[in-house]
C-alpha cells in the first residue's frame, strides 16, 4: 500500500471516529457564546437545544439545593494573542450570566452579578443561592449581540477612537469563514483541513483536526491572523474544487481583501527606509529609526531664521510656536472653524525636511492598525503617477476608477468609494513632480468616478471634491508648487518644521546600537553651531550620521572640530542629483552633470552673491529672470530654494534659499567658480585699498588676492554680513572640496588644483594677529576660515 494513502486512511478513520463522538456530545454542548459569530442552524434545532438547556439548568438547581457551593463565580481568563490581538473564548458551562464586563449590553430586566464584590463569598445560606438561581431563570433574557470591549485593538497609540468597518473586523471574517466551512460535507471538510494543514506550516495536524468547526476557525484566526486565515481559506476552497464557495467568500469579505492588498503595498513600500544609496545589509526599518518631526498648522515658510553671527536676519522669518504642532497621525483629526472634519490637507516644507518619510510613517501605522483604523482604505496616488499618464503620446484618458485599478490591479470594482459612509484617504504626494500648471477655473467639472478625462482634469476635480467625493485628500509638495492651488479648495495648510534639539539626538541614538559611537557623533557635530542649526532637517541628520560613522573608523578622528564646507558641498551634490532623478528621470548611472546643470548652479550663485551685496535674503521672479533662469527650475526643482507664504508689499511672490547660510555658500561657490574656471576675481571692484604685495593685476587674480578682497569686505562690514561667505570661500580653496568632492560634477576631473595656498595661509595668519589687537570679534571666524582651508580629515 502507498504510505501516503495509508497515513491518510488512518487519519480519515480517526477523523470519522471523532466526528461520531462529536455528534454524540453536540447536544450536551451549550450554544455558542460568540453571539453574532455562533454557528448557524435551523430554528427547530435551536428550540430543542433550548429545552434541553432548561432541563439541565433545573437539574443543576436540584444539585444546588442539596449541595450549595460556597465559591463565587470566576470569569474565564482572556489572553492576548499576537496574531489577532484577542483570543476567542467559548466557555464550557451552559450558563450565560451577565457580569460587570457585559453589563453594557444588559437588556431591561436582566440581572447583573457584581463579580468584583466579595459579598458572594459570605453567602452561606442555601435559600439565598436558590433565590438567585430562580431569579436568573425567570428574568435573564437570551444574551444580545456582543459589544467589543475597549482592548488595545480599539484605541491606537494616539488615543484615537477609530474602529474598523464592520465588514473588515474580526467578527465578520469569523462568521464568513465559518459559514463557508460549515456547508462542507464530512469528506470535503476532511480534505479541506488536510489541504489547509499542508499549506500552512505554523499549524500542527492536531490543531487542525481537534474540535469542531468553531474551534477550527477560532484556532486559525488566533494563530494566523485575520488576513492570512481569509486568504488561506479562499485558496483552499479553490483547490478542493469549491469554486462557488470561494467566490462567495471573496464577495462577502471583499472590503477586507481590498484593504489587505492596500496594506501589503504600503508595507512593502515603506517598511524599509531608503536613505541615499542603499547598501546591501545596511537597510533600516522605518519604525526603528523614525523620529516624528514637528508639524505646524501655522507655517511661515519653514526656514530657520537662526544664524551663527547675525542676530537679526535681513528678512522677517519666524518660527511657529509649539502650541500649533500636530502629530502626523492626527492630521485628519483636525477640524475646520465650523467644527466639521477637514477634507483636504496640504503639507509642505523645505527640501529635505522629511515629507516623504512622514507619508511613509502615516501609511505604515495605518497598514499595521496602529492609527487611523476608521479609514477603510488608504490609496496612494502620487502626482508622479499622474505625470507618467500625461507624458504618454497622446495623454492617457482614464477615469479615476481606472487609474486606481491601473496602479492597484487587485482593487477592482471598488464601488464602496461611492458610499456615503465610506471614509477613506487619498495620498497625493510630490505635487512638484507634476510639471505643468493646472487650469482651476476652466477645467470641466466631473461629478462621478467613471468619466474618462485628461489627467489635468482629473487632478483638478479630485481637489475640487467632485471626484471621489467621500475621500479625505492629503496633498504634499514644495511650497512654490502647491501655492498654485486655490485656497478655497484647501481646509488646512500644514508645514513640517523639522527636528528640535532633542529630536536630533534621539534620531542619532536610534540609528546606532553602539552608544559610545553615538555619544561621539553627537558631541562632534555640536562643535559647529551652524551645523547644529542645519541639522533640524532630517536629511542633514542622516548625512551627519553617515559621514561621521565612516570618519570615526579612522584612528585619531575627532581631535579637531569637523569642517563645515564639505557638508554644504554634499548637500549641493545630493540635491542636484535628486533633481535629475525626480524631475528628469535619470538613472543612478546617468547622473553626469551637463553644461546646463553647471550653468544653473553658477547663475544661482551669481544671484545669491548679488543678494549678499544688497544685504537681503529674499528674491523675486524678476531677480530670477535677470540671471537668465526659469522660476520653476530655481524655486522647485533645484532643491535649494523655497517660497515664503507672505508676499511682498507690492503683492509679488517672495522666495529665499533653504537657509541664509546656504545663500552665503552659493555666493562663495559662484566667486570661487569664476576664479577657477575663468580666472576672474569678481570681488575686485577697483575701489578697494589693496596692500603693496597685491599691486599688480596678476597678483590680485591669485588665490591670495581673491581671499584678500574677501577679507577686506568682511572686516569693513558689520559682523556677520560676509563672515560665513569668507569661511565658505576658504573652505572651497581646500583641495578636498574643489578637487575631490566637486571633481567630475561642477569641474572637470583634469583641471589643476588651486595653487598658492601657502600664501593664503600666511595672509590669514597675519590678519588674525592684526584682528587680535584691533578687532577681536573677528578672530574666531578668521581662525575657522584658516581651519576650513588647511585641516586635513582622515
Amino acid at each position: 500500500m502507498n504510505p501516503d494513502t495509508e497515513v491518510e486512511s488512518i487519519l480519515r478513520q480517526e477523523y470519522e471516529e471523532d466526528e461520531e463522538e462529536e455528534e454524540k456530545n453536540k447536544l450536551k454542548r451549550p450554544p455558542s457564546s460568540y453571539g453574532s459569530m455562533k454557528s448557524d442552524s435551523d430554528e427547530m434545532q435551536e428550540e430543542e437545544e433550548e429545552e434541553k438547556y432548561v432541563e439541565e439548568v433545573e437539574q443543576e438547581e436540584e444539585v444546588a439545593e442539596a449541595c450549595p457551593s460556597p465559591c463565587p463565580v470566576v470569569l474565564p481568563q482572556f489572553t492576548s494573542q499576537e496574531a489577532t490581538g484577542l483570543q476567542m473564548n467559548r466557555p464550557d458551562s451552559p450558563e450565560t450570566l451577565y457580569t460587570m464586563t457585559t453589563q453594557q449590553t444588559k437588556l431591561p430586566g436582566a440581572v447583573v452579578i457584581e463579580t468584583s464584590s466579595t459579598d458572594l463569598e459570605d453567602c452561606s445560606e442555601a435559600d439565598e443561592v436558590e433565590d438567585m438561581d430562580e431569579v436568573l431563570l425567570t428574568h435573564s433574557p437570551e444574551p444580545p449581540e456582543p459589544v467589543e470591549l475597549d482592548d488595545p485593538m480599539q484605541t491606537d497609540e494616539n488615543s484615537q477612537p477609530g474602529r474598523l468597518h464592520p465588514e473588515q473586523d474580526l467578527s465578520h471574517i469569523f462568521k464568513s469563514i465559518q459559514d463557508m466551512v460549515s456547508g462542507l460535507t464530512k469528506e470535503e471538510l476532511f480534505k479541506f483541513k488536510m489541504w489547509f494543514y499542508q499549506w500552512e506550516s505554523s499549524i500542527t495536524l492536531q490543531q487542525v483536526m481537534e474540535g469542531d468547526i468553531l474551534d477550527f476557525v477560532d484556532r486559525i484566526l488566533e494563530i494566523l491572523g485575520v488576513d492570512r486565515s481569509l486568504l488561506h481559506t479562499i485558496s483552499t476552497l479553490d483547490s478542493i474544487g469549491k469554486k462557488e464557495e470561494a467566490e462567495e467568500l471573496r464577495n462577502k469579505c471583499k472590503r477586507a481583501l481590498i484593504r489587505y492588498h492596500l496594506k501589503q503595498y504600503l508595507i512593502r513600500k515603506h517598511q524599509v527606509i531608503r536613505e541615499g544609496v542603499v547598501r546591501a545589509g545596511k537597510q533600516n526599518l522605518l519604525d526603528t529609526i523614525y523620529v516624528e518631526p514637528q508639524i505646524s498648522t501655522c507655517g511661515y515658510g519653514g526656514v530657520d531664521p537662526s544664524h551663527e553671527y547675525r542676530l537679526h536676519p535681513p528678512s522677517p522669518l519666524q518660527v511657529p510656536s509649539s502650541d500649533t504642532f500636530v502629530g502626523v497621525n492626527n492630521l485628519f483629526r483636525l477640524q475646520k472653524e465650523d467644527g466639521t472634519p477637514v477634507r483636504t490637507v496640504v503639507t509642505t516644507g523645505i527640501p529635505g525636511i522629511g515629507m516623504s518619510v512622514s507619508v511613509g510613517k502615516f501609511s505604515l501605522d495605518w497598514a499595521e492598525l496602529r492609527a487611523n483604523k476608521d479609514l477603510q482604505f488608504v490609496i496612494k496616488l502620487s502626482f508622479r503617477s499622474f505625470w507618467l499618464l500625461r507624458k504618454k503620446d497622446p495623454p492617457q484618458m482614464m477615469s479615476i476608477t481606472e487609474v486606481i485599478e491601473y496602479y492597484y490591479p487587485e482593487c477592482k470594482d471598488m464601488k464602496f468609494l461611492e458610499e456615503d459612509g465610506c471614509k477613506f484617504l487619498v495620498i497625493m504626494e510630490s505635487f512638484d513632480c507634476y510639471q505643468t500648471s493646472l487650469d482651476w477655473e476652466k477645467a470641466p467639472v466631473i461629478d462621478d468616478n467613471y468619466t474618462q478625462a485628461h489627467p489635468d482634469v482629473l487632478i483638478v476635480n479630485i481637489i475640487r471634491g467632485t471626484v471621489l467625493r467621500g475621500a479625505r485628500v492629503w496633498i504634499l509638495g514644495r511650497r512654490a508648487a502647491v501655492s498654485q492651488i486655490p485656497s478655497q479648495f484647501i481646509d488646512f495648510v500644514t508645514e513640517i518644521q523639522g527636528f528640535s534639539d532633542e529630536m536630533k539626538d534621539d534620531y542619532l541614538k536610534k540609528r546606532f546600537s553602539n552608544a559610545e559611537l553615538t555619544a561621539k557623533i553627537i558631541a562632534h557635530y555640536k562643535l559647529l553651531p551652524t551645523l547644529s542649526m542645519l541639522a533640524r532637517q532630517p536629511f542633514v541628520c542622516w548625512m551627519l550620521a553617515t559621514v561621521f560613522e565612516r570618519c570615526f573608523r579612522y584612528h585619531g578622528y575627532g581631535a579637531h572640530p569637523p569642517r563645515l564646507t564639505p557638508f554644504y558641498v554634499s548637500i549641493l551634490i545630493v540635491q542636484t542629483n535628486r533633481r535629475l532623478q525626480f524631475y528628469y528621470g535619470k538613472g543612478e548611472n546617468e547622473l553626469k552633470w551637463s553644461s546646463e546643470d553647471k550653468s544653473l548652479l553658477t547663475k544661482m550663485g551669481k544671484m545669491a552673491f548679488k543678494m549678499l551685496e544688497r544685504n537681503t535674503s529674499v528674491f523675486f521672479e524678476d531677480d530670477v529672470k535677470e540671471c537668465g533662469l526659469k522660476l520653476t527650475e530655481v524655486t522647485v526643482f533645484s532643491g535649494l530654494c523655497t517660497e515664503l507664504p507672505t508676499a511682498a508689499s507690492d503683492g509679488r511672490r517672495t522666495f529665499c534659499f533653504i537657509h541664509l547660510t546656504f545663500q552665503e555658500f552659493m555666493a562663495a561657490l559662484y566667486v570661487f567658480t569664476m576664479f577657477r574656471t575663468e580666472s576672474k576675481n569678481v570681488l575686485d571692484s577697483g575701489g578697494l585699498h589693496m596692500p603693496k604685495i597685491f599691486a599688480s593685476k596678476v597678483q590680485i587674480k591669485s588665490a591670495a588676492g581673491l581671499v584678500q578682497c574677501a577679507v577686506v569686505r568682511t572686516v569693513s562690514s558689520p559682523l556677520g554680513h560676509y563672515d560665513m561667505f569668507l569661511r565658505f570661500l576658504c573652505g572651497l580653496l581646500s583641495p578636498d572640496c574643489h578637487d575631490n568632492q566637486l571633481s567630475r560634477y561642477l569641474y572637470h576631473h583634469n583641471e589643476p588644483k588651486v595653487g598658492g595656498l601657502e600664501v593664503v595661509q600666511r595672509l590669514l595668519e597675519q590678519t588674525i594677529q592684526t584682528a587680535e589687537e584691533n578687532n577681536r570679534d573677528r578672530v574666531e571666524n578668521l581662525k575657522e576660515c584658516l581651519r576650513e582651508m588647511t585641516q586635513e580629515d582622515e
